[in-house]
C-alpha cells in the first residue's frame, strides 16, 4: 500500500473521531448542565491536586470524596514554634485548632484565623500568610531522591573498592553516567585544570533532577520540578558556586572589558551584570516550564478518556496519553542533561582564564 493511502486512512479515521467526540460532547455538555459538579470539574480537581504541593499525602480519593493516605508534619512560626499534624486540617475542610490558635489551609496555605476559620482578607483573598516549614508531599519526595541517590552511589563507591575499580550491581548503571558527564560535560566545557571540583555538584544535579523526573511519572509522583520553588533553589545553587568560584578575569570582562572603548565599557558594564542574573533565572525557568507543561498536556489527554467515552475517542486518547508518557521518560533526562550542560558552560565561564593582548 503507497504511503498516500496511508495517508487517507489516517486523516479518515482522524475525522470519525472528532465528529464522534463532538457529538457526544454535546451529550455529555447537556448531561453536565444539570450537574452541580460534572466530570470536567473533577478532571480539574485532580489536575490541580496532582501539579501543587500539600501538607498530606494522599495515595487515592474516592467517588464520595474520601482520601486514603496518611498526614505528613506541619511546622510553622507564628510568635513562637509550632508542630502538628496536617490531619488537623482534615484537607482543608476543617479548621486546626493549636493551643489558642486557630489555623486555615486555603490554596495549600496556612493562615491564621479565628474559631469559625476566618482570616484577613484584602480585596477578597487571603492575606499575611504563616512562615511554613512544613514537610510538604514535594519535600518527602526530595528527601526520598536524596536517599536513593546516596544509597546508589554508596553502592558504587563500596564496589570499586572490593573489585579493584570495577563496578557491580547497579554501579554497572551508574558508571557510564558518570564517566560520560565528566568526559563530555564537565572536561569539554570547563577543561582538565579546574573541572574537579564542580564535578560532585554537576554528579549531584543531573542525577537529583533526573530521579525527581522519574518520581514525577509515576502514579503516586510529586511535580517537584515543575514547583518554582524547587528550580529557583536549584538555580540559585549554580548562582552562588559560579559566583564564588569566578576568577578576576571573569569580573574583569564583566565590569571592564579588555579592548573595549571606555564609552561602550560604561554602557556594556550593567548589561552584562544583568546577564549574570539572567542565566540562572533561564535555568530555573526553562526545567520549570518544560515539567509542568508536560505534566499539564499529559493529565489533560488522560482525562479526554473519561469527558469522550466513545470506542474511538477513549482508545486514541489513551494511545496518545501512552506516547506522551514514553516521551516523557526522554523529557525527563534531557531536562537534567540541559540544567547540567549550562552549569557547567556557566562554571566555565567563571573558571576561564584569558590571554589578552
Amino acid at each position: 500500500m503507497k504511503i498516500g493511502n496511508y495517508l487517507k486512512i489516517l486523516f479518515f479515521s482522524l475525522f470519525l473521531t472528532v465528529t464522534a467526540s463532538a457529538q457526544h460532547g454535546e451529550e455529555s455538555s447537556k448531561e453536565e448542565a444539570h450537574q452541580p459538579e460534572g466530570i470536567r470539574a473533577q478532571i480539574e480537581e485532580v489536575k490541580k491536586h496532582h501539579l501543587a504541593d500539600s501538607h498530606d499525602f494522599i495515595l487515592v480519593s474516592t467517588k464520595e470524596g474520601k482520601h486514603v493516605g496518611f498526614p505528613l508534619p506541619v511546622i510553622i512560626w507564628d510568635n513562637g514554634l509550632k508542630v502538628f499534624s496536617s490531619s488537623k486540617f482534615h484537607h482543608g475542610e476543617e479548621v486546626a485548632v493549636v493551643g489558642e490558635n486557630h489555623y486555615k489551609l486555603i490554596h495549600h496555605k496556612i493562615y491564621k484565623s479565628d474559631a469559625n476559620g476566618n482570616v484577613t482578607e484584602e480585596h477578597g483573598h487571603p492575606i499575611n500568610p504563616v512562615l511554613d516549614f512544613s514537610i510538604t508531599r514535594n519535600v518527602v519526595f526530595i528527601i526520598f531522591a536524596g536517599l536513593l541517590l546516596f544509597l546508589a552511589f554508596r553502592s558504587l563507591a563500596k564496589s570499586y573498592g572490593k573489585n579493584n575499580g570495577i563496578p557491580t550491581g547497579i554501579g554497572r548503571f551508574l558508571e557510564p553516567i558518570v564517566l560520560y558527564i565528566r568526559d563530555e560535560i564537565a572536561i569539554a566545557n570547563i577543561g582538565e585544570k579546574h573541572y574537579k571540583k564542580y564535578m560532585p555538584y554537576l554528579l549531584t544535579v543531573f542525577f537529583f533532577i533526573w530521579l525527581l523526573n522519574l518520581l514525577g511519572l509515576t502514579p503516586l509522583g510529586a511535580n517537584v520540578t515543575g514547583n518554582l520553588a524547587v528550580t529557583a533553589a536549584l538555580a540559585l545553587v549554580t548562582y552562588l558556586i559560579t559566583t564564588f568560584t569566578a576568577k578576576k578575569d571573569y569580573w574583569k570582562h564583566i565590569f571592564w572589558m579588555p579592548g573595549v572603548p571606555l564609552p561602550m565599557k560604561i554602557v556594556l558594564a550593567p548589561i552584562e551584570l544583568m546577564g549574570t542574573i539572567i542565566k540562572p533565572f533561564s535555568l530555573m525557568i526553562r526545567l520549570y516550564a518544560n515539567m509542568f507543561a508536560g505534566h499539564v498536556v499529559l493529565m489533560s489527554i488522560l482525562g479526554l478518556m473519561f469527558i469522550y467515552k466513545s470506542w474511538i475517542g477513549s482508545p486514541l486518547s489513551f494511545g496518545l496519553a501512552f506516547f506522551l508518557g514514553v516521551l516523557e521518560l526522554l523529557v525527563a533526562a534531557l531536562q537534567a542533561y540541559v540544567f547540567t550542560m549550562l552549569s557547567a558552560l556557566y562554571f566555565a565561564s567563571a573558571s576561564e582564564e584569558h590571554s589578552d593582548h
